[in-house]
């Protein structure tokens, strides 16, 4: 039960309070390009079977390989990228919490 809290919560919550408490000014837009990081969760329908509650996603799926991490990394540091790069990285360490949790 408390995995499902803290991973959903990182999900959800802090997507949320980040876009509230940095950027006062457009909250609302960047709070839902921040969820819209759980778009990356697209490639969980590759895999068999779907849903596996004891399956860690990281290293795994190919929207949350090591290789996917390092460019989600990336794009903070440019600009265009900076709030999308955000989302992904809230993404990924959601999902690394719920992997350390199990």
């Amino acid at each position: 039960m408390l995995r499902h809290l803290i991973h959903y919560g990182i999900h959800f919550l802090v997507p949320v309070l980040i876009a509230v408490w940095f950027f006062k000014g457009a909250s609302l837009k960047v709070a839902l390009i921040l969820l819209a990081g759980i778009i990356i969760d697209m490639d969980h329908l590759w895999a068999t079977p779907l849903y596996d509650p004891n399956r860690c996603s990281i290293g795994f799926h190919t929207l949350h390989s090591y290789w996917a991490i390092l460019v989600y990394s990336i794009l903070p540091f440019f600009k265009t990228t900076r709030i999308v790069g955000l989302a992904l990285i809230i993404h990924i360490i959601a999902d690394w919490m719920d992997c350390l949790l199990m």
